[in-house]
């Protein structure tokens, strides 16, 4: 299909992108770093082709839902999400050489859900608990916040190697100064911590209507509450006691190590009604 076809290049687009933001930040030559922003920019739009073209297709097919509902369509759809969050955040800061880790996000989740035995990248009928209206808000809205803290976790890890770096030495030319990324990094874990509240509102709606309870302690709902509260944590301390530096970037990593588990190691070690997500 015309979807699958579009969706497998941009695999190889995003490893790309992210060979040319690496080589422009290693080698401090800006044409590579420009060369990265437009690659993302035009492997996005070819993957916003592909999702689209594979949501026709499942109408088509007498499925007609929005591609979000297994775990293959959520790769594709959290890497779509981490480049278009990057690309804006890179748009209004003009920080190019911050680009290294979403790009090379967006390659492992698409690497994965392209060449992994384990994701079935066959588009499917929906199970009953999948059919509602409720889908596209919960699934989007929680997938916007996760790629808001793929991207503040690459802006914790720069933030620590910027710190180990003196003011005046040529890689930092290429990189804000700690201070600024610390504040970036505020700002988007901020950003991604409104996103998965409003996931977390959604889904106990959907819950509601699709088994009756709005909370059920289900694996996948009790992570994502943890993740929820460590942010929370995160930001109450920054806020309220003064945390900065140092402390918020772990904390900030810690984070983002529980979003993969909530994602990965809920799908694959943990039964629950959110079982269907291993399709």
């Amino acid at each position: 299909m015309t979807s699958s076809f579009l969706l497998s290049l941009t695999t190889f687009a995003y490893l790309l992108c992210t060979f040319l933001y690496l080589s422009g930040t290693i080698f401090r030559y800006r044409p590579l770093l420009g060369a990265g922003t437009i690659s993302g920019a035009a492997t996005l739009l070819i993957q916003t082709a592909g999702i689209g073209l594979r949501w026709v297709e499942s109408y088509r097919m007498g499925y007609g839902h929005a591609p979000l509902s297994n775990m293959y369509e959520s790769l594709v759809f959290a890497s779509w999400a981490i480049t278009a969050i990057y690309l804006v955040f890179e748009w209004r800061t003009g920080q190019r050489a911050l680009g290294i880790f979403p790009a090379l996000f967006s390659f492992l989740a698409m690497a994965y859900a392209s060449f992994s035995k384990d994701v079935d990248s066959s588009i499917q009928p929906l199970v009953p608990a999948l059919k509602s209206n409720w889908l596209i808000a919960h699934v989007m809205t929680c997938f916007l916040g996760y790629a808001a803290f793929a991207v503040s976790f690459g802006l914790s890890v720069l933030y620590l190697v910027r710190k180990k770096l003196p003011e005046d030495s040529n890689p930092s030319v290429f990189l804000p100064k700690a201070s600024k990324l610390e504040w970036l990094n505020y700002q988007m874990v901020l950003f991604g911590f409104l996103w998965l509240s409003v996931g977390i509102i959604t889904g106990s709606i959907w819950a509601n209507s699709a088994w009756g309870s709005y909370w059920s302690w289900d694996p996948k709902e009790t992570w994502s509450l943890i993740t929820w509260f460590i942010y929370a944590a995160l930001l109450h301390a920054r806020n309220l006691q003064g945390w900065k530096g140092n402390r918020v970037a772990w904390l900030s990593i810690i984070g983002f190590g529980c979003v993969l588990f909530t994602y990965f190691g809920v799908n694959y070690l943990l039964s629950g009604l959110h079982s269907y997500a291993r399709n």
